[in-house]
């Protein structure tokens, strides 16, 4: 009996020591994914803030410049690409809606950003588009992979449609999270005008033919959980000029567009962290509290089966006559 036991110790031994890797390497990949219908809306500010007024043509300070940041996932979409990309995909719908301190819209910039559901590495197809214009993009943008590194990663810049390194700078503590911090600062550049205007019946094309031209440069930061690769809080400082002014009739040649520090608001961080932290066990739960434990007990059982081995084997005490 001894020994049967053991041969049954020593099966469940080698199936969980196998299950271990399973789970990390094979069930992994195919189960932590972005779901394609995820809808995720937040909310920035920056206060105060130097904002144009259009009315006067002149900056101004004002008291709060607001972002709303929309995410909706495309399934219609998401699923014509898989079939052609051969893997999971999710595309997103964003859109950038800024507005002043009087309600009134300022800029609203919609982008479509399509990437693997589970590396976050974008999957370049048609479609994909910053302000109606086609891009390509290589790096990241609005979230990290799982599991995310301490490294640089290239991060793609919506403005100016470009992708920059997004350096690692430390592990920082962050409302109870261990975080990765990640910076990125873009300098100077020219970049498009919005299609959409906040002047009525003024056209970016009409704009572009005066010779009017438009510059940005933020400082980027983001605070990013490690284990899904989501960021718990961001902020930029943020800078828009427009320069050769003169030629749409402003009294100087550089106009600040818009200048603040930009905050996520402290709901949505509240909102965001507790997300998180709850998604988060999900994906340890297949890359190292199953898969350590599986381990263990298979070592445990496969050491329990030895010893059970070893014991059918040792003779029996002579009876004594």
């Amino acid at each position: 009996m001894r020994r049967r036991a053991g041969l049954v110790l020593l099966a469940f031994a080698v199936f969980f020591a196998a299950l271990s890797p399973l789970l990390r390497w094979y069930a992994f990949p195919r189960l932590a994914k972005i779901p394609p219908s995820q809808y995720q809306e937040v909310v920035l500010e920056a206060k105060p803030a130097v904002l144009l007024d259009y009315s006067t043509l002149k900056a101004k300070k004002v008291d709060k410049v607001t972002i709303v940041q929309t995410l909706k996932g495309n399934v219609e979409e998401s699923e014509k690409i898989e079939r052609s990309a051969g893997r999971d995909v999710v595309v997103w719908d964003a859109l950038s809606y800024i507005e002043g301190p009087d309600g009134k819209m300022v800029s609203a910039i919609p982008e479509r950003y399509i990437f693997d559901a589970h590396t976050q590495a974008p999957v370049n197809a048609t479609g994909e588009m910053v302000d109606g214009d086609p891009v390509r993009r290589e790096g990241i943008e609005f979230k990290w992979p799982f599991l995310t590194e301490k490294r640089d990663y290239e991060y793609f810049d919506a403005q100016t449609r470009t992708t920059a390194p997004i350096h690692y700078k430390g592990t920082r503590t962050f409302r109870g999270l261990e975080v990765y911090y990640f910076e990125q600062t873009i300098p100077w550049t020219k970049v498009p005008m919005p299609k959409k205007m906040p002047i009525e019946g003024v056209t970016a094309e009409q704009i572009a033919q005066t010779g009017m031209t438009r510059w940005y440069t933020t400082k980027r930061m983001f605070w990013v959980d490690p284990v899904t690769g989501a960021p718990v809080n961001g902020e930029e400082i943020h800078r828009e000029e427009l320069r050769d002014a003169k030629k749409m009739g402003m009294s100087e040649d550089t106009v600040t567009a818009f200048s603040g520090h930009v905050k996520m608001r402290e709901d949505y961080i509240v909102d965001t962290v507790d997300l998180v932290k709850s998604q988060r066990v999900l994906v340890l739960l297949l890359t190292s509290y199953l898969p350590w434990g599986f381990l263990g007990l298979g070592i445990g059982l496969a050491a329990l089966a030895l010893w059970l081995e070893a014991r059918s084997r040792r003779p029996e005490n002579p009876t004594n006559a």
